[in-house]
C-alpha cells in the first residue's frame, strides 16, 4: 500500500509532468517564502529542481538574502501555482543544505553563462551601476578560460523536507477544495479543510 507522504509526492510530480508539457515559460517555478532572525518574512521564485519524498530541492548562494535567512532559521514555505490548471500546492518544511556532490552534480548540468553568473553576481547585496556586474563577469570570463567552472563554495542547494503538503484546486464560487497531508508525531495523515 502506497504511503500518504508517497502519495502526495506522486501527486506534485503529475501536476508537474502536466505544467511541463504545457507552453509555461517556468513550469518548475515556485516561490519560497523565510523569515530572518527577527521574525520579518520574504519571498522569492525559484526553480524546482529535484523532488522525491526527501523533499523539494532548489539551488542558490548560501550568501543571498535567503541562504542568510535559512542559517538563520531552517525552515520554508513553498508555493507553486499552476494558473492554467488554477490549481496550488503549498509545501512547509524544515530546510537542509544538499550534500557538495548533490550539489556538484546539479552544478555540472548549468549552462557556462550561468556558471560564471554565479560567480560574478554577490546576490542580494548593493549594486551600484549595471557596469559593475558586467565587469565582474568578465573577470570570471577571463579567470576561467580554458577551464571548467567549479562550483563556488558559496553555491550550493536547500532541501525543503515536508511536513505539510496541502492541495488547492479552484472551484466555482469560491468554494474550493483543499486536501491536506500533515507529518505530526512520525505519522502522515491526509484531511480535507474548508475554503
Amino acid at each position: 500500500m502506497m504511503s500518504l507522504l508517497t502519495e502526495a509526492i506522486a501527486r506534485i510530480k503529475e501536476l508537474l509532468d502536466e505544467a511541463k508539457a504545457s507552453d509555461l515559460r517556468e513550469p518548475t517555478a515556485m516561490s519560497v517564502a523565510t523569515v530572518d532572525e527577527a521574525g520579518k518574512p520574504a519571498v522569492r521564485t525559484v526553480l524546482l529542481k529535484h523532488l522525491d519524498e526527501s523533499g523539494l530541492v532548489f539551488f542558490t548562494n548560501r550568501k543571498s538574502r535567503k541562504g542568510r535567512h535559512l542559517q538563520a532559521v531552517p525552515y520554508a514555505a513553498v508555493c507553486i501555482y499552476f494558473q492554467q490548471a488554477h490549481q496550488q500546492i503549498q509545501v512547509d518544511g524544515k530546510v537542509v543544505t544538499v550534500s557538495d556532490e548533490q550539489a556538484d552534480g546539479y552544478w555540472q548540468t548549468r549552462p557556462r553563462a550561468s556558471q560564471i553568473g554565479a560567480w560574478a553576481s554577490r546576490q542580494s547585496e548593493v549594486l551600484d551601476t549595471r557596469q559593475q556586474l558586467y565587469d565582474r563577469v568578465n573577470r570570471c570570463e577571463k579567470e576561467f578560460a580554458g577551464t571548467d567552472v567549479p562550483r563556488p563554495d558559496h553555491w550550493g542547494g536547500y532541501r525543503v523536507i515536508p511536513e505539510r503538503i496541502e492541495f488547492w484546486s479552484g472551484h466555482p464560487d469560491r468554494l474550493n477544495q483543499r486536501e491536506q497531508y500533515s507529518l505530526d508525531n512520525g505519522e502522515w495523515s491526509k484531511t480535507q479543510l474548508y475554503p
